[in-house]
């Protein structure tokens, strides 16, 4: 009988961490197999070795192990080993082997997916110093995806939970490298990728971004940095010019702390803590997610977490939410796809400007603020651009 069900291809990650024990647990539910068929890139004996360390009702969880993803069994937890059974395990430990391990997983489900063997991906942590090879330069698996499908193109780390939607401008650079990562040409691809991201996969008509600064009270002006001024201010407002809704830049600090990252869609940092550490304060629970591929891959929110490992505490709910948006965004680009199918043509109105209309400036911001004033952006009259300086 022919398989209708998503194929979700799951790379098992570092073997000495939870990668295993979260895939395992949250694979358990009955739910998964009825609407999706799993597919684990790891090896049956590692599996097995991990499941004695959990509770008893799951240490005789059943595989199907298959050669291949043309051979997956529908309502089954498929299993393809990809390493050999005589990889060492050292559970809570780093090693070269578990490196390797993680690699092969990974690009094993990253071929299939490519010849379509598979839907979409869902990855367990890896840890980005062990994996290191002559075949993995990579800072993190954001960075190989992005070699192997973004079509050329950019690419976005975008964390995602209940709360919020937060996206990256710079995903695993040293701080000290920050500041020449931001461009205003880096701002807008990644604006652009994030819009395009949140109508296509998340079907947000109009979505509304948050631009954060870089500097401390976004620059104050330029007395204390002038990315704000000369960067990210006529990034937004090239943004603006094509047609996305974007606002900012607002200092990071006031933006979480007010509450005012619940007013928009979706918020672009500048760099890697400025978005993680707001985003898992609220939520451990979230996915990374990569827009921009051609493909679909989430990830847990989380790391190796070596101290955890074996000890049968690690929560699944993180993998368990990748593996659902996974699904849940093949669907999206199903029904965008159907929905963006032979449009009607469009004909401009002659008494409206082919461009848009000139941008008024920031004139506003000298004027002198209250710290303690509520300044919740009025979508409908603020400028592209604005800044909101108290914060």
């Amino acid at each position: 009988m022919e398989n209708t069900k998503p194929i979700i291809a799951i790379s098992s990650g570092d073997i000495n961490g939870i990668g295993y024990e979260i895939i395992l647990k949250g694979i358990a539910d009955p739910h998964v197999c009825e609407i999706c068929t799993p597919v684990i890139y790891g090896n049956q004996h590692i599996a097995r070795q991990h499941l004695n360390y959990m509770d008893e009702e799951l240490r005789n969880m059943q595989f199907a192990v298959i050669q291949s993803a043309k051979d997956v069994k529908p309502g089954k937890i498929n299993l393809i080993n990809v390493y050999p059974d005589s990889t060492p395990l050292s559970i809570g430990n780093s090693t070269p082997e578990a490196g390797h391990a993680s690699f092969l997983a990974l690009s094993r489900a990253c071929e299939d997916l490519k010849q379509g063997l598979v839907h979409a991906l869902v990855t367990a942590p890896i840890n980005k110093e062990n994996i290191q090879s002559d075949k993995f330069r990579f800072s993190g698996h954001t960075e190989y995806l992005t070699k192997l499908f973004a079509d050329g193109g950019e690419s976005l780390m975008m964390m995602v939970s209940a709360q919020m939607k937060v996206a990256l401008v710079c995903n695993h650079v040293s701080i000290s490298k920050v500041p020449e990562c931001i461009t205003e040409e880096r701002i807008v691809k990644k604006l652009h990728t994030l819009e395009e991201s949140l109508l296509k996969d998340f079907m947000i008509r109009k979505p509304r971004i948050a631009v954060l600064a870089l500097n401390p009270h976004a620059g104050d002006n330029g007395l204390i940095g002038k990315e704000e001024q000369e960067i990210i201010k006529p990034a937004i407002q090239k943004a603006y010019e094509d047609g996305i809704m974007a606002f900012g830049p607002y200092s990071a600090d006031g933006f979480f702390g007010s509450g005012k990252y619940a007013h928009f869609d979706a918020i672009l940092a500048m760099y890697h803590d400025q978005g993680l550490i707001p985003f898992k304060s609220l939520d451990m629970d979230g996915v990374n997610y990569t827009a921009g591929l051609n493909i679909i891959r989430t990830s847990p929110d989380h790391g190796t977490a070596y101290d955890l490992a074996g000890k049968n505490i690690a929560s699944p709910q993180s993998f368990s939410h990748a593996l659902y948006m996974a699904i849940d965004l093949l669907r999206r680009r199903q029904e965008s796809a159907e929905i963006s199918k032979n449009p009607l043509p469009f004909k401009e109105r002659e008494d409206r400007p082919a461009k848009p209309l000139p941008f008024k400036g920031l004139d506003f911001l000298n004027k002198p603020t209250n710290s303690n004033k509520d300044e919740t952006p009025n979508f409908d009259s603020m400028p592209a651009g604005a800044d909101n300086n108290s914060l």
